[in-house]
């Protein structure tokens, strides 16, 4: 367990640092941070799956203003290597991911007293022009320093806590596991729905109905429906382009016509 528990925090290392030195490439989402774990722990197919539901549950909860979303890299990780260690379902990690993100959470906002803490160096390295030193330690700090406790308590907990929490697991009685496969397809809708929110519009919500009719009524798999939708959606946007080209066209027509400049915009300037 104790190689698990390194491999864990190397996937957690590798994804944040990613992340942190080429400016978030998005590899610290769960689509991404899931497989990586599972074809570390052996079962990349376990990895993909849990990375696809744990994206649907994640997607729509982000950092707005003061809220202090759940971390998800930390929750896919831990939830997959629960999964895969335990041989529990996925539908029992996926349960359990929530509330791991949200606990990391707030271990990370406690830890960012600390890395305040060395903003007067770094600040005295730059007045100092000392640009490759502070270069080189903020890459450092980016990759190991920026997610170190996330690291230390992803490496304990699958490290000590994967067997006592596959004993737990093994006791509880079916009704209980049963809750747990409900609750983790509540949080996919849930993630959905606040996504959806967020986009909701009367055009956003024709497409919608449209994918449910196609699979209720019509028992059409969500890649198929996907790629119909898909090309519905680059056909909206062609259309759309070639409607703003034709009215572009016309105003610039118009405008050399009464003898002013095409770009009224930037004559404003």
């Amino acid at each position: 367990m104790i190689i698990n528990g390194l491999l864990c925090a190397l996937a957690s290392i590798l994804v944040n640092g990613v992340d942190r030195v080429l400016a978030w490439q998005t590899f610290t989402r769960p689509i991404v941070t899931a497989p990586i774990t599972g074809l570390l722990l052996g079962d990349l197919t376990t990895g993909i799956i849990m990375g696809a539901s744990l994206e649907a549950i994640f997607m729509g909860i982000s950092a707005i203003g003061g809220s202090i979303p759940a971390d998800a890299t930390a929750a896919s990780i831990v939830a997959v290597a629960m999964t895969i260690l335990t041989g529990a379902d996925v539908e029992t990690g996926l349960a359990l991911a929530m509330p791991i993100g949200t606990i990391m959470a707030t271990v990370n906002e406690l830890w960012k007293p600390v890395l305040c803490s060395f903003a007067p160096y770094w600040e005295h390295l730059a007045e100092e022009g000392k640009v490759s030193t502070l270069r080189w330690q903020s890459i450092f700090c980016g990759i190991f320093l920026d997610k170190l406790p996330a690291h230390l308590i992803m490496f304990i907990a699958v490290a000590f806590g994967i067997e006592g929490l596959e004993s737990v697991i093994n006791t509880l009685p079916a009704w209980v596991m049963s809750g747990f496969s409900a609750a983790s397809g509540m949080m996919t809708a849930v993630g959905f729905a606040i996504l959806g929110s967020m986009i909701w519009s009367g055009e956003v919500g024709g497409f919608f109905f449209v994918g449910f009719v196609l699979a209720k009524f019509l028992n059409m798999g969500t890649l198929p429906i996907a790629i119909i939708l898909a090309v519905v959606a680059v056909m909206y946007f062609l259309n759309d382009k070639k409607i703003l080209d034709a009215k572009n066209e016309a105003m610039a027509a118009a405008g050399s016509s009464s003898g002013t400049s095409g770009n009224d915009s930037e004559d404003f300037f």
